[in-house]
């Protein structure tokens, strides 16, 4: 994971208000989730909304998903160039969409979003000490 730990180094808090800012700027978790769907990663995104194991998405899936524009601003959130940004977010979102729906639905996934960055935070400093 080198690559990665070397983005995330010292910016949890900015990766972390970086990707709360994402999934609000999708529409929240159930708009990212329905923009993933319309990308042909339905699965993907499915598996990080149940219960089991989260499948894998690419940084190029990721960037063709939510387009340059988003990712682009991820990039500048943390200070880093966007397809550094797309490797962060493939690393991130599975997890991250993971944690905000426990239940293994959508329903209260807005409110934890609405409590970022804490439990984000959270997440991403157990990620980067994997």
């Amino acid at each position: 994971m080198g690559l990665l730990d070397g983005v995330l180094g010292g910016l949890g808090d900015d990766a972390a208000g970086g990707l709360g800012e994402l999934l609000k700027g999708q529409g929240g978790v159930a708009g990212l989730a329905e923009k993933l769907g319309g990308a042909g990663l339905g699965d993907v995104v499915g598996s990080w909304i149940s219960q089991g194991a989260n499948a894998g998405i690419s940084p190029e899936q990721i960037t063709a998903a939510l387009g340059a524009g988003p990712v682009a601003d991820f990039a500048a959130r943390l200070g880093v160039d966007p397809q550094q940004a797309a490797e962060t977010l493939a690393g991130l979102l599975p997890e991250a969409i993971d944690r905000l729906t426990p239940g293994g639905t959508l329903e209260g996934a807005e409110g934890l979003l609405d409590g970022l960055p804490g439990g984000l935070g959270d997440m991403i400093g157990g990620f980067l000490k994997r």
